[in-house]
C-alpha cells in the first residue's frame, strides 16, 4: 500500500484572476476536464489512491465537484485552512491527523510525470524525515533554486537563488509527520521553511527526476499544460 498524497490546493491563485475569483485553480478546465481530475488520474495510474486535498479559497467547490473519488477508484478527502490562510506548511500541519506517519506532498497546480513509487522507495531507504525531488532546470522553466551535487542536496533557496544553482524544486516531496508535529496547528508558514530546516540538519534526502514539470499557476503555464494534455490525450 502506497503512501497517502496531500495536494496543496488552498491558494488564492492571484495570477489567474479573474477566473479564480469564481472557481479554485484546481477546477480550471484543462483539456476537457478540471485540472484536479488530471492529477487524480495520474496518481491513480501510479497506484496512489489515498488523496487529501488541502483547501482554502472556495474550497467547498472542490468537494462538490470531485466528491469522494469513487468515480476514479480513489479515496478523496478534504481538509480546510479554516477562517484564514495557513500557507503551504500550515495547511499540511492542520491535516496531519488525516495524513498519518508519512505522506507525499504536491502542489495543486502541478502535473508531474515521474516514478512516484521510486521516489517513495528512495525516501524509505534513506531513513530521513523528508525528501525533495529536483530536476535539472538551468533556468528553463523558472529560476533554478537548488544546488544538487553528486546526488546530494547542498542548498535550497527560493527567495535568493545562487548563480551556481542548476536544479529546481520539482514540486513533489515526501515527509514524515514528525517534520511538522512540533509546530502549532493554526500557525501560518511556508513549506519551504520545513525543507530548509530539514536540510540544515542533514535530514533531507534529494531525488533527481528526469524530464520536466507542467504547471497551471501562471497564464503561460496554463496554456502550455492545456496544449500538452490535449496532445497527450490523457484519459
Amino acid at each position: 500500500m502506497s503512501l497517502p498524497v496531500a495536494i496543496l490546493a488552498g491558494g488564492l491563485a492571484t495570477r489567474l484572476r479573474p477566473t479564480t475569483d469564481q472557481i479554485p485553480k484546481s477546477l480550471i478546465e484543462v483539456a476537457g476536464k478540471p485540472f484536479a481530475a488530471h492529477q487524480i488520474q495520474l496518481l491513480r495510474g501510479h497506484g496512489l489512491i489515498d488523496i487529501v486535498f488541502l483547501v482554502g479559497h472556495l474550497g467547498e467547490m472542490m468537494c462538490q465537484a470531485l466528491g469522494d473519488g469513487s468515480r476514479w477508484g480513489v479515496r478523496l478527502r478534504y481538509v480546510s485552512d479554516g477562517s484564514r490562510p495557513l500557507g503551504t506548511g500550515g495547511a499540511i500541519r492542520r491535516a496531519l491527523s488525516e495524513l498519518g506517519d508519512a505522506f507525499f506532498v504536491l502542489y495543486g497546480d502541478s502535473y508531474l510525470e515521474c516514478d512516484f513509487l521510486a521516489v517513495e522507495r528512495s525516501f524509505v531507504a534513506a531513513g530521513k524525515t523528508g525528501l525533495m525531488t529536483v530536476c535539472r532546470n538551468d533556468g528553463r522553466w523558472d529560476r533554478s533554486n537548488v544546488l544538487f551535487v553528486n546526488g546530494r542536496l547542498v542548498s535550497y533557496d527560493k527567495q535568493r537563488p545562487a548563480p551556481e544553482m542548476r536544479h529546481i524544486d520539482y514540486g513533489l516531496g515526501v515527509f514524515q509527520g514528525a517534520a511538522f508535529a512540533d509546530l502549532a496547528d493554526g500557525e501560518a508558514f511556508d513549506l519551504a521553511a520545513i525543507y530548509q530546516r530539514l536540510l540544515a540538519r542533514n535530514d533531507l534526502q534529494g531525488f533527481e527526476v528526469a524530464g520536466r514539470f507542467y504547471e497551471i499557476g501562471s497564464p503561460a503555464g496554463l496554456e502550455e499544460t492545456r496544449q500538452y494534455l490535449a496532445v497527450k490525450g490523457a484519459p
